[in-house]
């Protein structure tokens, strides 16, 4: 599965695709993690099977989910807490949740919107 995770500039989806990508191999699992940015998006969503936003792109959510939709990508909002997700093991909680992997179990701080909107 190749996960593609969406900040304003990259700096901190790259943090959060590190993470995910070494809990996802922990696990034993053959997932892909890679950075982009909400101008990269276009190009980037065609190489992704799920789509992890930012909590700061809520605004774009809309839009994101749209052209997902039409290449069959999943999208999730990710919390606004989600940066002190040390080890990556929530963020795939909250991939396998929306994929329907099994060990996957959305935590209720997913649900919440993010604290403001940037």
């Amino acid at each position: 599965m190749r996960i593609l995770v969406v900040c304003g500039a990259g700096a901190s989806s790259t943090f959060v695709a590190q993470r995910v990508r070494h809990a996802a191999h922990a696990e034993g699992l053959d997932y892909s993690a890679f950075a982009g940015t909400e101008q990269s998006l276009p190009i980037d969503l065609d190489g992704a099977d799920v789509v992890l936003v930012g909590p700061h792109l809520a605004h774009a959510l809309e839009r994101i989910d749209r052209d997902a939709a039409a290449r069959g990508t999943i999208v999730v909002l990710l919390p606004s807490d989600i940066f002190g997700d040390r080890d990556g093991t929530r963020t795939l909680a909250l991939v396998r949740a929306a994929t329907g992997s099994p060990g996957g179990s959305l935590p209720a701080a997913a649900a919440d919107p993010p604290d403001s909107p940037d």
